[in-house]
């Protein structure tokens, strides 16, 4: 084997030399792509974690404030409900509560007028009398005939009961500012119950009856003298008064207290009876009596005062109202002629009556129509 020269190995030498040299740049170059490598997958995982971090710390932040927001929503939705409930209720009871106040103040204040405001003849004929029965034509006939041939263009209804004649009767008497009866101005007719007493020997008078309250015993003298005491004060206060307007509102303020409106139906019952007590007084002492009068001490029923106040005054106001016999009485107690129209007698000479039929002196009148003997109204012209 050939020995090398110097020179070759000098060049072998510096080959190997360079390729060393190579080699290490070269694992150098390497050995720094990785360090970069290696800083650069660090921060990517670096960059991740703090996303990471903030995503997950957003999360609960809004879940946390998604919960308290929930939690207020459904508080205040509870409340709105719970608030919506209250107030319907309490809507509820303010409505009752007001309803119960407004009834109460009508009826203690207003309390219904007996005597209810003129309405149109022929509205009211439309109102209570509709269909085509037999009666229900009968009645708009004769509603027609007073509208157009007897100018009754108006109708004042009265409350039905039974002193409703009564109360039509006293109502004009009132409303027309009518005077005293010629007999009541020469007598005191609040000493009138004491008289049948002690002077005429009248002890049954005890046996009165005051309408539905049906009392009797020994105060009934004290009783009368206070319905009668209220009603001579009351005619005198209306038959003073000369305006028509002014009448007008005092009547509605007086029959719409029932207590002082039954005080004064009493008072006309009890004049009716004394006036049927003087009347049998002179009719035993032969003297000339009015025929009614006769007619009425005729009956079984009515043949003396006590058997009238039994059979028919107790229970006016009670049981029935006034019947056509007593409306005579009335019509002559009070010195006034009460014409009627019996709407139910269209077309025969009983349509129009007057109680009396013939009045001894020029008696005022005023005038009712009724459409079966039982309730009446009063006609307006």
């Amino acid at each position: 084997m050939r020995l090398l020269s110097s020179a070759e190995k000098d060049l072998q030498e510096q080959g190997f030399s360079f390729f060393t040299s190579k080699m290490k740049r070269a694992c150098d170059s390497s050995s720094d792509d990785q360090v970069h490598s290696e800083l650069r997958f660090r921060f990517r995982l670096r960059g991740s974690d703090q996303v990471h971090s903030w995503t997950l710390v957003t999360s609960q932040a809004l879940d946390t404030a998604w919960r308290i927001a929930k939690g207020s929503v459904m508080l205040a939705v509870s409340f709105l409900v719970a608030t919506l409930c209250y107030f319907r209720r309490l809507h509820l009871y303010v409505g009752r509560r007001l309803k119960w106040w407004i009834g109460y103040l009508q009826r203690k204040f207003k309390r219904n007028l007996s005597v209810e405001a003129e309405v149109d003849l022929l509205s009211y004929c439309a109102r209570e009398w509709k269909g085509e029965t037999p009666r229900a034509k009968l009645m708009r006939k004769a509603y027609e005939e007073l509208f157009w041939r007897r100018h009754i263009k108006c109708v004042r209804p009265v409350k039905r009961d039974n002193y409703d004649a009564l109360r039509s009767v006293l109502f004009q008497i009132f409303s027309q500012g009518l005077s005293f009866p010629s007999w009541m101005k020469e007598k005191d007719i609040v000493k009138l119950p004491e008289k049948l007493l002690f002077s005429q020997g009248c002890n049954w008078i005890q046996q009165y009856s005051f309408g539905p309250e049906k009392y009797t015993g020994s105060n009934v003298f004290g009783k009368l003298r206070k319905c009668v005491e209220l009603l001579k004060m009351q005619w005198t206060e209306f038959s003073g008064i000369k305006d028509y307007h002014k009448r007008g509102s005092m009547c509605n303020i007086l029959f719409s207290d029932a207590i002082l409106e039954y005080k004064l139906y009493e008072a006309l019952k009890f004049i009716m009876l004394y006036q049927v007590t003087e009347v049998y007084e002179q009719m035993k002492t032969k003297k000339v009596i009015p025929s009614l009068f006769r007619l009425l001490f005729s009956r079984e029923t009515s043949s003396d005062p006590l058997s009238f106040m039994m059979n028919h005054l107790n229970s006016i106001g009670d049981t029935r109202g006034l019947e056509q016999i007593d409306m005579f009485v009335l019509g002559y107690s009070l010195e006034v002629k009460i014409k009627v129209f019996r709407l139910f007698k269209f077309n025969s000479r009983d349509f129009e009556v007057c109680y009396p039929e013939e009045p001894l002196r020029e008696w005022p009148e005023i005038s009712l129509l009724t459409e079966n003997d039982r309730h009446y109204h009063i006609p307006v012209f």
